[in-house]
């Protein structure tokens, strides 16, 4: 009696297991990141604070500036206007896939919004752990020793991580702004950012910087 096809070839069983299991985690972290993101949504930052930071992402897209990242302004502005942060600081480097420097991109977005208050530029970072170890003694230097972090959803429970890590929030009193960006409200998990993000955590994990 011959064995079924797939007891012939168990590597292929194996294979189609580990990618089974890869998926399952994959969007159980999505899922995780996802209600972590809702939850902010619903509690945003109550106490004044010295300064909003905002991490930055692709500044331009089809020649325009990218809704996603003009949406994390926005919010810093809207902060900003309320009162509850007396200044702007922006984190973000060039752009490998437009050339544009994205903190210079993001106060030329706030400008747009009507934003006239001091600015902090921080052009040089090219990820979000960068983004944190390059603002710092930026934000140090100019007196600032509470931070409110904004950025989009899905990003917030990395960032908590990597400020833990670091130590950032030894340096700074931290709150965190979820900007409701009109990408995270037309799709929500499913943008392409909240899709990539899974992988990034699992990079940072592997790395040592989130545990």
């Amino acid at each position: 009696m011959k064995r079924p096809r797939w007891l012939r070839r168990p590597w292929q069983l194996a294979l189609a297991g580990g990618l089974l299991a890869g998926v399952l985690v994959y969007a159980a972290i999505g899922a995780f990141i996802w209600l972590h993101a809702e939850t902010l949504l619903a509690n945003p930052p109550q106490r004044p604070a010295d300064a909003a930071l905002v991490l930055g992402s692709r500044a331009y897209l089809d020649g325009k500036p990218h809704p996603c990242l003009a949406g994390r302004v926005d919010t810093a502005v809207a902060l900003a206007k309320t009162g509850l942060v007396k200044q702007l600081a922006f984190s973000g480097g060039v752009d490998s896939e437009d050339g544009r420097t994205e903190a210079t991109a993001m106060q030329e977005r706030a400008v747009a919004d009507g934003y006239a208050g001091p600015v902090l530029l921080e052009p040089a970072s090219t990820s979000t752990r960068l983004n944190l170890s390059l603002s710092r003694p930026l934000l140090l230097a100019a007196g600032v020793r509470s931070v409110v972090i904004v950025s989009e959803p899905f990003h917030m429970w990395r960032i908590e991580r990597l400020v833990k890590m670091s130590g950032f929030d030894q340096s700074f009193d931290v709150q965190y702004a979820a900007a409701p960006t009109s990408c995270w409200n037309a799709l929500g998990p499913f943008s392409k950012g909240a899709l990539r993000e899974p992988a990034a955590i699992v990079n940072n994990a592997g790395h040592g910087y989130l545990f």
